[in-house]
């Protein structure tokens, strides 16, 4: 599909001018681009990429098959091992020295981002920072994390016993289209800080954003071996990786990561997997309504709304729908939309046709059932191939895909409640569980219904980036929303093997319960006594 046929919304919804666009010229494709495609482990016919800002090529990509599939494998699993043998203080020092690569380089970033997804600078700038953030975060907690531990014994000071951590293998990555850079980084850094190497593969829509960055670790210290990188339609390669991984880490759809987690399954290989999500907001009837609007903008309308954690839905009080309403759409259709590579732009470009395609058919087939567009709802190509205005929708009942499916566009369903229980139930009645929101001006009520809700991150007076920022707590879906989590030692810890090394000293357990007669009864009679003792002493 091309921009010319996507279906748009009704008009006479829409405002007569719409938003306004922002002056700016996209970002120019940077002379080294073409060379980051020589990191694609690939002899197969050859993609190209194209911009979203302008719809014309990008590099070249070499596309992969299945023997280089294969071999990425292999030299992965060679270089792994020395990978592995290096002390984590020499690993961590690599990471620290990508994360002042990245902040020295982050211009470079900021282009290869918007250039691939199509976002506004603005947002841009969440993924290369996020991506330094990572590395400086796991290279400052992964000796203290993947050191041993001491537990406690079968018996105090007879059992000594100790946790080892060890590196899983040659991870899988699987990272999609929308945070070309983030979502990519948030699971190689970790894979690699544990010693384990990676084969990646990214989206062919970013591939030159996970290519740089893999550049500038290799540049900081990291062996080039220890991560591939493989470029094709994830329907070729995504089987491939997940039938050849010693573990799997998947971002994308609900859909897909069902298919990879029964694959991992049938293999027994671990597997983390960050789904869909139809995210919540809920405002309670003591919120300030403007930092309530201005957070909603935020959650609603980054990256143009193509965020895991975007907010779709939003939940108002009765008594305050019709003014929230009213503010929202204001603060809404003054956006100021735009391609350009500097910072004038509220909001950038939806990534490609295909993205286009869904969010119209979702607002078609919703205004059509009786929805009402309150603002937006227009495809704007006078700015850009696959720009879509911000669009608020009233009226949205069950039946039409935009209640219950993810739309991921920027588009918002607002709907009014009686009282707080009703919120909370409409908030959790959704397949999904990735994020959350409640904005209230009492901190500790905010608090309390946001731990009410099903969600795996909730963010109070915050649309997604104060969980998503807090990389030291985890990260990851309940329900359909996906498995396992990123973020935080957990995030690290995911992509180990853990083994327990028990020291046994002074009595010998085992022959002693399983010899007969009395020396066992009398064995029985001491333990018992000892638990009871343990039992009294609070140990």
């Amino acid at each position: 599909m091309t921009p010319a046929t996507a279906t748009a919304a009704p008009e006479a919804e829409a405002p007569p001018t719409g938003n306004p666009a922002a002056p700016g010229t996209p970002p120019a494709l940077p002379a080294f681009a073409a060379d980051l495609a020589t990191g694609v482990c690939g002899t197969a016919a050859p993609l190209h990429p194209t911009s979203p800002l302008t719809g014309e090529p990008t590099v070249l990509m070499p596309g992969s098959n299945a023997s280089d599939v294969e071999a990425a494998f292999t030299a992965a699993k060679a270089a792994q091992r020395d990978w592995a043998d290096t002390p984590v203080s020499r690993r961590a020092a690599i990471m620290l020295r990508l994360h002042d690569l990245i902040l020295d380089r982050q211009a470079e970033g900021l282009d290869l981002v918007q250039l691939e997804a199509g976002k506004a600078r603005r947002h841009a700038v969440e993924e290369v920072l996020d991506c330094a953030i990572n590395a400086r975060y796991y290279a400052r907690t992964a000796a203290k994390a993947l050191r041993a531990h001491r537990r406690g014994g079968a018996l105090p000071v007879l059992t000594r016993t100790r946790e080892l951590r060890f590196p899983i293998g040659v991870v899988g990555v699987i990272s999609p289209w929308n945070y070309p850079l983030a979502l990519a980084t948030a699971e190689v850094i970790p894979a690699l800080m544990a010693g384990n190497a990676v084969v990646h593969r990214p989206d062919p829509a970013g591939m030159l954003s996970a290519l740089w960055v893999r550049s500038l670790a290799i540049e900081a210290g990291l062996p080039a071996e220890a991560w591939q990188v493989v470029c094709g339609e994830g329907t070729l390669i995504g089987p491939l990786i997940t039938g050849l991984a010693d573990q799997v880490s998947f971002t994308g759809s609900t859909r897909v990561g069902r298919e990879v987690a029964a694959e991992a399954a049938r293999r027994l290989v671990p597997a983390s997997l960050e789904l869909g999500g139809k995210n919540p907001l809920v405002v309670l009837d003591d919120t300030d309504l403007e930092k309530a609007v201005e957070g909603a903008i935020r959650g609603c309308f980054a990256s143009a709304g193509q965020l895991c954690m975007s907010i779709e839905r939003i939940y108002v009080p009765q008594s305050r729908y019709d003014e929230f309403l009213a503010r929202f759409v204001e603060r809404t259709a003054a956006l100021r939309l735009g391609i350009g590579g500097d910072f004038d732009a509220d909001m950038g470009s939806l990534a490609s046709a295909r993205q286009l395609d869904t969010v119209t058919a979702h607002l078609t087939e919703a205004v059509a059932a009786g929805a009402t567009v309150q603002t937006g709802g227009r495809h704007r190509p006078d700015i850009g191939p696959f720009v879509f205005e911000p669009t608020i929708v009233t009226g949205v009942t069950p039946g039409m895909r935009m209640f219950a499916e993810e739309t991921f566009g920027p588009v918002v369903a607002v709907y009014p409640y009686a009282d707080v229980e009703e919120a909370v139930r409409l908030a959790n009645d959704s397949a999904y569980g990735l994020n959350a929101a409640v904005f209230s001006s009492d901190n500790r009520r905010g608090e309390a219904v946001a731990a009410r809700i099903e969600a795996g991150a909730v963010n109070v007076n915050d649309g997604y980036a104060a969980a998503w920022g807090s990389i030291d707590a985890p990260s990851g879906g309940w329900k359909s929303s996906g498995l396992g989590g990123r973020h935080g030692v957990d995030g690290l810890l995911r992509f180990t093997r853990v083994k327990t090394v028990a020291l046994q000293r002074g009595m010998d357990l085992a022959p002693r319960y399983q010899r007969p007669g009395t020396e066992s009864a009398a064995w029985l009679k001491r333990m018992t006594f000892a638990l009871r003792l343990l039992r009294r002493s609070g140990l």
